[in-house]
């Protein structure tokens, strides 16, 4: 019974109100016929020059793409970053995936931006397996890592990669890591280390059927004559003739050096007495060396000699190789004839100046006197 009442009573305020509701309704209508649109959300914000441009750049893709289509995009790109955007965005496309012409490209483009942490990624994602090898692809990781100190291990792990894939090397992949593995040669014990890797680079360069150049050829003579391996040098040096190459002066003087720190200085200067026959110069290291080993074998004339050929190409000996010359005469009782030398250079070296020369002289008379 109460429930029926409590009805009956809902029914009838319903009635009574629906009017006053809908009369109030129309009243606000009338006085905003023109109600304001909708506010945008408060979050949104306008896109920035970059964004427009990966914008406009990712509907000019169509859809099915093809790598050559990306390739295109990106090389059309001066920024490295958005390039690096659509890169990683067609990657992640459906049916899509990136071959190696897409992955050299974005390289390049890292690398001429110095964008060196993008370059680390691709790098890391092709020792992966992400894309199949090619030449141009790995040469290019191999520069990228030979000029980087931190990634001088790296260009050997990308290297490893060519060989386990089948991808062969050629001159150029070769050349870049003999250079770099040359700048490790600095002091004896630790070119000793490295030198292994050299003769393991040679086998492999052989075993491929890589002719080499001048370049790559005077880079192992340097590797071993560093070494004090001379024997070895001499030997590739008389390969050079297989190879098609000939001699230069960088050759004669890694060997030369190579044979004075050895201590075989006659056969370095029968070497040095061959390049001048065929009118190469040298470097001015391997003269300088050459000059004080001949003193210190007590080889005064030969190393007079040496010395004023020396000048006579326009190349100033150091204070070193004045000194050890000139008293290693005054110790062997040749005092005045160091004098005159003396003399006789202060006139035709130009870069002796009255320093050096007052220097030299006191040294002279001190080791004369004494």
């Amino acid at each position: 019974m109460a429930t029926t009442i409590f009805l009956r009573r809902t029914h009838l305020l319903t009635t009574i109100l629906r009017p006053v509701v809908n009369h109030l309704y129309s009243f606000s209508t009338i006085a905003n016929p023109d109600p304001q649109p909708n506010r945008s959300h408060p979050n949104s914000r306008t896109l920035t020059p970059l964004e427009t441009q990966f914008e406009t750049w990712i509907t000019r893709l169509q859809p099915g793409f093809t790598p050559s289509d990306v390739n295109q995009a990106l090389k059309s790109q001066t920024d490295a970053d958005l390039a690096h955007d659509i890169f990683r965005w067609t990657a992640q496309q459906r049916g899509y995936k990136h071959d190696h012409t897409t992955y050299l490209t974005m390289i390049q483009l890292s690398l001429s931006s110095r964008r060196h942490r993008i370059a680390e990624t691709l790098l890391d994602e092709i020792l992966a397996g992400t894309v199949a090898p090619t030449l141009p692809l790995f040469n290019s990781l191999i520069r990228f890592c030979c000029s980087h100190r931190c990634l001088f291990n790296r260009a050997f792990d990308v290297y490893k990669r060519m060989i386990q894939q089948k991808c062969v090397p050629d001159l150029d992949t070769y050349t870049m890591l003999f250079t770099v593995l040359l700048r490790k040669f600095t002091k004896l014990n630790v070119s000793y280390i490295y030198l292994n890797s050299v003769r393991s680079l040679c086998r492999q360069m052989k075993l491929f059927g890589v002719i080499p150049d001048v370049y790559v050829l005077n880079m192992i003579i340097k590797a071993y004559s560093k070494c004090l391996e001379v024997d070895e040098a001499v030997r590739v040096f008389r390969e050079m003739g297989l190879y098609g190459c000939e001699p230069n002066k960088y050759s004669y003087s890694y060997l030369v050096k190579g044979f004075c720190e050895k201590g075989r200085v006659f056969e370095g200067l029968k070497l040095f007495r061959e390049m001048r026959e065929k009118g190469l110069v040298g470097t001015s290291s391997a003269w300088m060396v050459l000059v004080c080993s001949l003193a210190l074998e007590r080889q005064f004339v030969e190393a007079v000699e040496v010395l004023r050929d020396m000048v006579e190409n326009e190349m100033s000996p150091d204070m070193l190789t004045y000194r050890t010359l000139f008293e290693e005469m005054c110790r062997d009782g040749k005092g005045n004839d160091a004098v005159e030398l003396l003399e006789e250079f202060r006139g035709k070296d130009s870069k002796m100046v009255d320093k050096h020369y007052k220097a030299l002289l006191s040294s002279l008379h001190f080791v004369n006197w004494d």
